[in-house]
């Protein structure tokens, strides 16, 4: 398909609000400049009409930006009409096959399109050519507590640990282990163990709460009913005895009266 390329005004020009890439590396940014002042800009950047005057960045923000560092006044650009939702997935796909977007920011922009689009996690990843469970995890990634993302951002954890640490209901289990794997250089699957083990670790606790829990119901019970403070031992694997006390014959024997 041909487009006609046409000379725009940079000051006519505004960046993509959709635009997922949250950061931009302005060392490659002058690199990018340079080159660009010596050799012009070899590929025009895309753009959308925005308004009565002006325009809407489409594809190609590094160029724009790097265009103005360089002293442009005008950059070649291809005019497009393309929706709000073609917009965003246009954004993605260009950052995606370019890798410069960092995890949280591609887990960002995922969720952006379902918020603001209501495309389905299927339809994204269609789309985009993933697939719905890898979707689907990115964007469960930015429900982990900020300090993991932090974490993540800075690349000291990788999105496999991420998505790990997600099955682990308790915050602070996740932030723990996080710092975990930063100290002991913990891998992946080395992870899935160790997270394993707490989850076991969780349940066992959790579970002898509440037969703890069940034990005391049962002893108020037994109390009221026999007049006297009567106490259950759990020992572990559903085992256990029941202590009746007694001070005098009299009271054992009314005891073994209820009893019988």
């Amino acid at each position: 398909m041909n487009e006609e390329i046409k000379k725009i005004k940079i000051s006519e020009i505004t960046a993509n609000p959709y635009q997922p890439r949250l950061n931009f590396n302005e060392e490659k940014l002058e690199e990018l400049a340079k080159s660009i002042r010596e050799n012009g800009i070899l590929q025009p950047i895309i753009v959308r009409k925005s308004g009565v005057f002006g325009y809407q960045i489409l594809a190609g923000e590094r160029r724009f930006r790097a265009s103005i560092i360089a002293g442009l006044d005008e950059i070649p650009a291809i005019v497009r009409e393309i929706s709000d939702q073609k917009m965003m997935t246009l954004s993605i796909l260009e950052n995606l096959q370019r890798d410069d977007m960092t995890a949280i920011e591609e887990a960002k922009a995922y969720k952006n399109l379902v918020d603001k689009t209501d495309m389905t996690h299927q339809e994204i990843a269609q789309t985009l050519g993933k697939s719905r469970p890898y979707v689907s995890n990115m964007i469960r990634i930015l429900n982990l507590p900020m300090s993991i993302l932090g974490l993540l951002d800075k690349n000291l954890i990788s999105p496999g640990h991420a998505r790990v640490l997600l099955s682990l209901d308790d915050k602070n289990d996740q932030e723990k282990i996080a710092k975990q794997i930063i100290t002991d250089k913990i891998s992946v699957r080395q992870l899935e163990d160790i997270v394993s083990s707490t989850k076991d670790k969780n349940n066992r606790e959790k579970n002898s709460k509440n037969k703890n829990i069940f034990s005391k119901e049962i002893e108020e019970k037994l109390s009221r009913k026999f007049g006297i403070n009567i106490s259950i031992k759990n020992s572990g694997n559903s085992k256990g005895k029941i202590e009746i006390p007694f001070s005098n014959l009299e009271e054992l024997n009314r005891i073994i009266d209820d009893l019988l």
